[in-house]
């Protein structure tokens, strides 16, 4: 298809659009959108996997979330912080994990929650980044209950429910990007940080790769079936996450917006815009990012080449009718636009007739996009929307198989 007709489809997906103005979204059409395949370019597998998705990692680490100093730390190591216990009536075993790391400048660490399933198979997880009060959230006895990380539903649902406060990797303040697992990979005394350092947003989602290292030495969870999931700035670590960590086999953005899920290239004017996010968490990205504030419409590069890096692999992208700050049909026409990628590989990306009404989940590809009613926010119904798209591709079959490697 070309972007001509790719663009005019798109067009005529938001003029359907008008439809549900009744749930007052913000529509707009893409305008110039950075290609993700350069004029010319092949569009085969071997062509992505080695040209152009290390082109697009290379220009979003430039210009957007930063150059990381390490992928896997030289130290590494994980101690449980007390005796594994039953949980959920007999349903889950509780362990709580420390993640110790270090690096030429010092060690620090963080905690994980996990509830997993009581069965003979080892269980598909969701790794959750939580950006909420740990308190108030993640509350290891579960006298707590919260909607926001429901995990006595997911457990339920054969799924492990795995989550840490990503303000123990770095807090989400100003200079956060000085502190935790900053202070063990880079001199944080220096009086100059280089353009192209890591962010926040990208530390987190490391963060997120070191669970995912842990659960590859657990037998009772399955490693091959993990997805990252958050909500905002949550949302778009998860995207970061999965995009860098090809080990994660499904990534879920929930309301990500600016820097997650939202497209640059499209008249959004009640949504988060670059300028927003520099002046209020210039620390989640890299210096150079900076520059392009006040500049969304002139960027070399876009959300959906953020996404497309995902690809094959499966993605979920969750907007709300009353959270027009995250900008639900931009979030909507960048996973249109990634669906490219997928394509390469001969599968589906989104598979879509028009933006839906409310709570009408598309979900026959490999993107699923659902846009729920209400505020911005994690619900038990969006957390059963990802849990249906990870039991649409087979999640729960027998040990480590997938729908298409168990012959369904």
């Amino acid at each position: 298809m070309s972007r001509l007709s790719v663009v005019v489809s798109l067009s005529a997906a938001c003029a359907a659009c008008a439809a549900f103005a009744a749930v007052a979204v913000e529509m707009a059409e893409p305008k110039d959108v950075p290609p993700l395949f350069a004029e010319g370019e092949a569009r085969t597998v071997e062509e992505w996997r080695d040209v152009r998705r290390p082109a697009v990692k290379k220009l979003l680490e430039s210009e957007v979330y930063g150059r990381r100093p390490v992928e896997r730390p030289p130290h590494l190591a994980f101690s449980a912080l007390e005796p594994d216990a039953v949980m959920m009536g007999g349903a889950a075993i509780r362990k709580r994990v420390r993640v110790e790391y270090g690096g030429a400048f010092g060690t620090n660490s963080f905690t994980f929650t996990a509830f997993i399933p009581r069965q003979e198979k080892p269980a598909p997880s969701f790794v959750f980044v939580c950006n909420r009060p740990p308190d108030e959230v993640i509350d290891p006895t579960r006298r707590v209950k919260s909607g926001f990380w429901p995990a006595e539903e997911i457990v339920a649902r054969g799924y492990a429910a795995i989550a840490f406060a990503f303000d123990e990797v770095t807090p989400d303040r100003e200079h956060g990007n000085t502190l935790g697992v900053f202070a063990a990979f880079e001199d944080v005394t220096a009086k100059y940080r280089p353009y192209d350092r890591w962010g926040a947003l990208s530390a987190w989602g490391w963060a997120a790769s070191l669970v995912l290292d842990w659960i590859e030495t657990e037998p009772s969870l399955d490693a091959k079936h993990v997805a990252v999931i958050g909500h905002s700035r949550g949302g778009k670590t998860a995207l970061v996450a999965a995009a860098w960590d090809e080990r994660f086999a499904m990534a879920c953005s929930n309301d990500s917006g600016c820097g997650g899920a939202k497209l640059h290239h499209a008249d959004l004017p009640n949504s988060e815009m670059i300028s927003h996010s520099i002046r209020s968490r210039a620390f989640w990205y890299c210096n150079r990012y900076r520059m392009w504030a006040n500049r969304d419409k002139e960027t070399p590069f876009d959300q959906h080449m953020l996404v497309a890096m995902i690809a094959p692999r499966l993605v979920c992208i969750g907007s709300a009718t009353e959270d027009p700050w995250a900008g639900p049909c931009g979030e909507y026409l960048t996973a249109r636009l990634a669906s490219e990628a997928w394509r390469v590989f001969g599968r589906k990306g989104l598979v879509s007739d028009g933006f839906p009404a409310p709570e009408t989940p598309q979900q026959d590809g490999d993107i699923s996009y659902h846009l729920r009613r209400g505020e911005h926010d994690l619900t038990p119904y969006d957390w059963n929307v990802y849990m249906d798209f990870a039991d649409r591709h087979g999640w729960r079959c027998a040990r480590g198989q997938g729908k298409e490697e168990a012959g369904e």
